[in-house]
């Protein structure tokens, strides 16, 4: 398996576990988390599902070792945004939103299946641990007695860089200028609140 050498994407694909993953990730956006049954993951992987059931026993295995997978550098930034004196100041609240922008390029496909398994995320523990992220993010953002409408700026932030990936994937224009818009207008808003009306 990888040892450092190659990109990311070149890694995944020599290491069954990655690809069931994003075998399963594909499948679970393309035509809905509970519509997809283990077998179609196997057939899509060209395997025996006796093989998918030696990695995996279920698809909510399968999402969780996704989400564990996929959500580790945000846990990471999580933890560094609390080990920055507190309150964060401007600049460091700037540095969060910088790399949570380049995760969310990362994590792309597990925020597709976010959006298009809505209810599913509701039923599923992952869905609560992940709204559990968002508030902690949330709160390195915001000055503890923010008012309420800085308070309301620091959440757009991060509901922009969310909907944001959504709303311009379809819209002409290139990628990168594309979340560099998106992270500007949330920066405008952070810094709106951090600097009070």
């Amino acid at each position: 398996m990888g040892t450092g050498t190659g990109t990311g994407k070149q890694r995944r694909r020599g290491n069954t576990r990655q690809r069931i993953q994003d075998v399963a990730l594909e499948l679970f956006a393309e035509q809905g988390y509970e519509k997809t049954s283990l077998r179609e993951i196997a057939e899509r992987l060209e395997v025996t599902k006796a093989a998918l059931y030696y990695h995996f026993k279920t698809k909510e295995d399968i999402l969780n070792s996704i989400f564990d997978d996929l959500t580790r550098p945000i846990d990471e930034l999580i933890a560094w945004g609390h080990e920055q004196p507190q309150p964060p100041s401007l600049a460091i609240r700037k540095q969060v939103l910088r790399r949570y922008s380049e995760i969310l390029v990362d994590a792309a496909p597990l925020f597709r299946f976010m959006q298009e398994n809505q209810a599913t995320m509701r039923d599923l523990k992952t869905g609560e641990s992940f709204k559990d992220r968002m508030f902690e993010l949330y709160e390195i953002l915001k000055d503890p007695d923010a008012p309420m409408t800085d308070q309301v700026r620091c959440f757009s932030a991060l509901f922009t860089m969310h909907g944001g990936m959504f709303v311009l994937k379809d819209i002409d224009g290139d990628p990168e200028e594309k979340r560099k818009a998106i992270l500007e207008v949330a920066i405008d808003l952070v810094t709106q609140a951090h600097s009070g009306d």
